[in-house]
């Protein structure tokens, strides 16, 4: 992988934002995905940020070292334009499955560049037949058993949101990443056909499925968490942590262009906000 590919550039760029987040909560509130700012403030620069911010330093190494892993071949075979087109894919692909999930949970909040990894890893399995993924000290196994295995654990994982993994990203940002790579190379869907409906059928069956039969997602989890009711102090709280953020920035367009710089729906929060 040469020292300026793109992929080495986003895992740059991933760990100087999130090493930012680590170190200010409001910078890594501002920039992480959440239902209620991107669906009710329409602030979609967050399917995109949320990405680049990570949890901690555990969370961003192992994101990280599975980037580089991946994308060292594939990066060279594909070019670094489309290995970004798929990239961005992924990470649009896995945020807003995500989004359509948990679209009545307003409490819910993620973070990591995940969707985007698993769309290079799909990818890299539409493209690469006879691909080989080995764990550590396992033995490998072919590509399209990983897949389709990933996609059956993030059917299960989103079904019963046992732990903190957030596997509607993965499938979302999976199956996104191939689908892109499909379109940029038709010719795989012949030559590797096999693997890739064998992945991407059932990942495809479960979100038609979701769509008609929404009820089956019994989700109603606050960051991942066990299910709890949430009280009126949860809910004076939340309300609270909005209105600051969006004071927040207010104040800080006013500090960098001036009171003028508002538009009227702006002057308008400002002095509701005063109140």
């Amino acid at each position: 992988m040469a020292i300026f590919s793109v992929s080495t550039i986003l895992i740059v760029l991933n760990i100087i934002i999130s090493y930012k987040a680590f170190k200010d909560q409001l910078f890594f509130d501002r920039y992480s995905f959440q239902i209620d700012r991107v669906l009710i403030y329409k602030d979609y620069k967050r399917l995109i940020t949320s990405g680049f911010v990570h949890v901690d330093w555990l969370h961003l190494i192992f994101n990280m070292l599975s980037l580089y892993i991946f994308s060292s071949s594939l990066e060279g075979f594909i070019g670094p334009v489309n290995f970004l087109v798929i990239y961005t894919a992924g990470l649009l692909g896995g945020n807003l499955l995500s989004l359509f999930i948990h679209r009545y949970h307003s409490d819910y909040s993620a973070v990591g560049a995940s969707g985007a990894i698993f769309a290079i890893m799909f990818s890299a399995i539409a493209i690469f037949p006879g691909m080989q993924i080995g764990f550590f000290f396992l033995p490998s196994i072919p590509g399209w058993v990983f897949g389709l295995g990933y996609v059956l654990f993030s059917i299960y994982g989103i079904k019963s949101r046992t732990n903190n993994i957030g596997h509607d990203a993965h499938l979302g940002g999976g199956l996104a990443g191939m689908l892109v790579a499909i379109l940029l190379y038709p010719s795989m869907l012949l030559e590797n056909s096999f693997t890739i409906l064998i992945v991407a059928v059932p990942a495809i069956a479960f979100i038609l499925f979701i769509i008609y039969k929404p009820q089956a997602l019994l989700i109603d989890n606050y960051f991942f968490k066990k299910r709890h009711p949430r009280t009126i102090e949860d809910k004076y709280n939340l309300s609270k942590r909005n209105q600051q953020q969006d004071l927040d920035k207010l104040l800080e367009k006013i500090h960098a262009r001036g009171m003028d710089s508002l538009s009227k729906k702006e002057k308008e929060m400002l002095k509701e906000y005063s109140k």
